[in-house]
């Protein structure tokens, strides 16, 4: 992209600032910026118009899950199914590792945190000690796509190489760049970062199968043979990937996706929960949770609403490229969002000041028709680091893994 093609594109949506101090810079600085405008989706500022949204919820009603009890009387059948696809290579794993370490206190990719006590012990380390058990199991290496981000890639990349890919095959892994989304204050004017950069952040976890499309990792799976992508969140480090039993479960149920799901610790656990919306399978999040919703009973007199998602699904792709092309709700998130004022030094604000926007995974198992939540035990396959203390934290991580009699 030239600069009178930049400038052109910058004026459409009303961003011709992000150009301001274009003279100034050096060429290596102009052809960033330019590369960046190039590549920065700004229709999605329209949506900060009406943070808010407008879309009005569907009517509401529970989906009952695949329960322990039921996995354990058919696990052989699903094991074998399973087994069989993993091995054919039908089955790729997609990793959404594109955050930071921020609220752990690192300013490394989330991914390279250690969690270790007596010995170095990383995130990506425990998510690819947990793919080798598969890997041992069925005897292949599963196809590994790891999903990145503007902020973090080369790191991920170099961590990756230095730490010789934790004993996984590396010619079956895959990195891809997800897309990013711009950053704008409360009347939508794009923040800069600095004089050559726009502020941008990921834009969210229902983008990866895009990015997948516009980097080319799409057409590399397909090339392996697979015909459905498992996607799951880099800060869980307990969940099993590309699961045999969960793979023949959902491939032998017909549905077009899987969700593995916990029981709930309480009914207004911080959790989405799987439910229908209009009959479509959907989450209502747990901010949504009425009270009406929360003390449902289903035909047993459990919890109508009793399964939280762990952002771990499998999707047929086929379905996902006939939907690709569908517009996902877009959520506007206000956050705190680090930019340079008009003198050119960096303001790092305590209280938000603007929105950013993402699209979530959630929306993708709404668009389509039919989903086979599978319980798992939360024990053993949730132990998710979103924070330093407390709950779903690094604490609480390292004495799930201690119970799962993980070495840290």
């Amino acid at each position: 992209m030239n600069f009178e093609e930049a400038k052109k594109k910058l004026e459409k949506y009303g961003q011709g600032h992000v150009l301001a101090y274009y003279d100034e810079l050096t060429e290596e600085q102009k052809e960033s910026l330019l590369q960046q405008i190039d590549e920065t989706d700004f229709s999605v500022i329209k949506y900060a118009a009406n943070p808010s949204g407008s879309q009005v919820r569907g009517k509401i009603s529970p989906l009952g899950a695949m329960e322990i009890p039921q996995i354990e009387a058919n696990r052989k059948q699903f094991e074998e199914v399973g087994l069989e696809a993993l091995r054919a290579r039908k089955i790729g794993a997609v990793l959404l590792a594109g955050g930071m370490g921020t609220r752990l206190g690192s300013d490394d990719p989330k991914c390279m945190y250690n969690i270790g006590i007596t010995k170095d012990v990383y995130i990506m380390q425990r998510l690819i000690e947990n793919m080798m058990d598969v890997v041992n199991e069925c005897g292949v290496y599963i196809p590994l796509f790891i999903m990145t981000s503007d902020k973090n890639h080369e790191k991920t990349v170099r961590f990756m190489e230095e730490m010789d890919y934790f004993g996984y095959d590396k010619d079956m892994v895959r990195f891809f760049k997800q897309d990013m989304a711009p950053a704008v204050d409360y009347n939508g004017k794009v923040y800069m970062e600095t004089k050559y950069r726009i502020a941008t952040s990921p834009n969210g976890n229902g983008g990866w199968f895009l990015s997948m499309m516009n980097t080319g990792a799409l057409n590399r799976a397909k090339e392996l043979g697979c015909e459905w992508l498992e996607i799951f969140a880099v800060d869980n480090v307990l969940q099993r990937i590309a699961d045999p039993c969960f793979v023949g479960a959902t491939l032998l149920s017909g549905c077009a996706t899987g969700a593995k799901v916990v029981k709930k610790a309480a009914p207004d656990e911080k959790v989405g929960c799987l439910c229908l919306e209009d009959g479509m399978p959907s989450i209502v999040e747990y901010y949504e949770m009425t009270p009406e919703l929360m003390e449902a009973k289903d035909e047993r007199g459990e919890p109508a609403y009793n399964f939280g998602v762990i952002l771990n699904y499998l999707f047929r792709e086929k379905d996902l490229e006939r939907i690709v092309n569908n517009e996902l709700p877009m959520h506007v998130v206000e956050k705190k969002i680090p930019y340079m004022d008009k003198d050119g030094q960096e303001v790092k604000p305590g209280t938000p000041n603007g929105y950013k926007f993402e699209t979530l995974a959630v929306d993708l198992v709404n668009a389509l028709e039919t989903c086979l939540p599978y319980e798992v035990d939360r024990n053993r396959e949730f132990a998710p680091i979103k924070n330093k203390t407390g709950i779903d934290s690094v604490e609480s991580a390292r004495e799930l893994c201690k119970l799962n009699g993980i070495e840290l």
